[in-house]
């Protein structure tokens, strides 16, 4: 689908009442066609749809509900955006298929599975991208399970049995997001994020998600709408540490991350 030999940025739309940071911001259509066309005009290579908020001790969605949500936006995006990639953050298969039977490109579960045994049979019939999160329990319980004797061992352990159920399914392009803030405490964040590289180990894309969560505006002691700097800098060392999508809110200096740490990279001594 896209050439990951470089890092790309994942743009952010959320379209939910109670999103922690832009929560009830993107609800009208010329909302959300404006800032889907500023993100992919900033350089967002994909566009991450979500209806159903996962921070902590979020409100429940029926499926329904998700479903009545997602579908007139993927058809609006679809109709000013046909040719942008759009993923869809969900991890419920019916969900799912509703979306790319008309025309996401890929699905970000932030459960890689565990919360719909028919997911993974869902993404090996279409044969889309799928990216794996980790995380235990549900956006309702996740905050009370951070008990772990070695996170970053056990996620390693996690992430390899799930590239190995996906692959007995028979999907063939998978991308690992760490999922920092889920299930995590924030000295727990930053020991995986510190240890990041040992993912690479899996021989799959990494996917990052930092964009002003409590791990950055909480160590600042500010607040989410601050975070921007904080976020900035904590993108910038994923990427060393092999990250290959910028999964923002703001795309434009999440592209500039990038754009310096390629010319980093590319300058000869």
């Amino acid at each position: 689908m896209l050439d990951l030999s470089t890092p790309k940025v994942m743009g952010i739309l959320n379209v939910t009442p109670n999103s922690f940071y832009d929560g009830g911001r993107f609800q009208k259509e010329t909302e959300i066609l404006n800032q889907v066309a500023k993100m992919l005009e900033e350089g967002a290579s994909f566009i991450d749809l979500g209806v159903y908020s996962s921070k902590p001790n979020a409100d429940f969605v029926s499926e329904a509900d998700e479903v009545l949500r997602i579908l007139p936006i993927v058809k609006l995006l679809q109709k000013h955006f046909p040719d942008a990639l759009l993923s869809i953050d969900t991890f419920r298969s019916e969900v799912a298929k509703v979306a790319l039977d008309h025309g996401a490109a890929l699905i970000n579960d932030i459960s890689a599975g565990n919360l719909d045994g028919q997911m993974m049979a869902t993404i090996a019939s279409y044969q889309v991208p799928y990216i794996m999160m980790h995380m235990k329990g549900t956006p309702q319980t996740m905050a009370t399970l951070t008990q772990y004797d070695n996170i970053v061992k056990e996620m390693l352990f996690y992430f390899s049995e799930k590239v190995a159920e996906a692959r007995s399914h028979g999907i063939n392009d998978l991308l690992l997001d760490p999922g920092f803030g889920f299930a995590k405490t924030i000295n727990q964040n930053y020991e995986v994020l510190q240890n990041m590289e040992l993912f690479q180990f899996l021989e799959l894309p990494i996917l990052v998600g930092v964009s002003r969560k409590s791990m950055v505006h909480q160590v600042l002691q500010s607040t989410a709408q601050e975070a921007l700097n904080g976020t900035t800098v904590l993108n910038t060392l994923a990427l060393t540490k092999g990250a290959k999508i910028l999964r923002v809110h703001d795309v434009k200096e999440g592209v500039e991350c990038i754009q310096l740490f390629n010319k980093m990279n590319s300058t000869k001594p």
